[in-house]
């Protein structure tokens, strides 16, 4: 299918869609699977558009600022993984790739770098609305209970003054789940360990390398082990879970048991940075 044909088709969809509809942009050289997405998702009213090459997808994202976008990992004039790189440097759109390679790297390659999920072809059409589904009222839950300023981001019980390098968590009543209001404890956080919760506090539900954390916590290009970045985790864990311990009550004797902290259902620390396996790290 030529260029201009491809255009006219995705004017096509787009004119047949309202203005107010969320818009996903599908990134798939199949001309007969493209279209079969683009007819699923206009039923459940998205407005679609199509690109068959991949040289112009990174302009066309972030100019259409989509919804979502659906992105083929094989395309013609720019591979998926690299579209999907350059848009993670300045968008959070929600990235689902599809992909004819049923190789677990490829698959945990697409994850490292920032897609929102990965579907193998042949895929039913259903399940991929189905997923964009999900997806959608996930990043939906998590913009509704991110509260982000210029210089503040709130996300569950923490809270980060990014101007002033503070970190502040909302502490539970003892013996309950219940937040104290308006009690925060501080929690002093080492400059690299701010900076790696500020990069993950942005971006819920994404999934980080231990690369790409590398980069955003040593501004000046130092090389660390993975073993240094899997160090902060494991102490911004232990920082975060001893602030939320509850407050105790006055004349009260009780008192940690020695490695408590450390334990695998200890609360917001492991609740909130988990770890996919091979892959790296994520808030959610």
């Amino acid at each position: 299918m030529s260029s201009s044909s491809t255009q006219s088709a995705a004017g096509n969809s787009m004119r047949r869609a309202g203005a107010g509809q969320r818009k996903i942009v599908v990134v798939e050289d199949e001309r007969k699977i493209a279209e079969l997405l683009r007819d699923y998702l206009e039923r459940e009213d998205f407005r679609v558009i199509i690109l068959e090459r991949g040289e112009s997808a990174v302009e066309t994202i972030l100019r259409e600022q989509p919804a979502f976008v659906v992105l083929d990992l094989m395309l013609p004039g720019k591979d998926g993984l690299s579209i999907a790189r350059e848009v993670r440097q300045s968008s959070r759109v929600p990235i689902m790739m599809l992909t004819a390679k049923v190789d677990e790297i490829d698959r945990l390659i697409g994850l490292e770098i920032g897609a929102d999920d990965y579907l193998c072809k042949p895929f039913s059409p259903r399940e991929v609305v189905a997923r964009v589904h999900a997806i959608l009222r996930r990043t939906d839950y998590v913009a509704t209970r991110s509260e982000q300023k210029d210089n503040q981001l709130r996300y569950r019980e923490v809270t980060l003054f990014k101007d002033r390098f503070i970190c502040e968590v909302t502490r539970l009543a003892e013996g309950s789940d219940e937040r104290l209001g308006e009690h925060a404890s501080m929690v002093d956080l080492t400059p690299v360990e701010f900076r790696m919760l500020l990069a993950l506090l942005e971006a819920p539900g994404r999934v980080f390398s231990r690369d790409d954390l590398m980069r955003r916590c040593y501004t000046d290009g130092r090389i660390v082990s993975d073993r240094t970045i899997d160090s902060h985790v494991k102490n911004v864990r232990r920082k975060l879970q001893e602030a939320r311990l509850p407050e105790r009550l006055p004349g009260s004797t009780d008192s940690v048991v020695d490695g408590a902290l450390d334990a695998p259902s200890s609360g917001i620390a492991d609740s909130l940075i988990h770890s996919i396996y091979g892959v790296g790290y994520k808030i959610e």
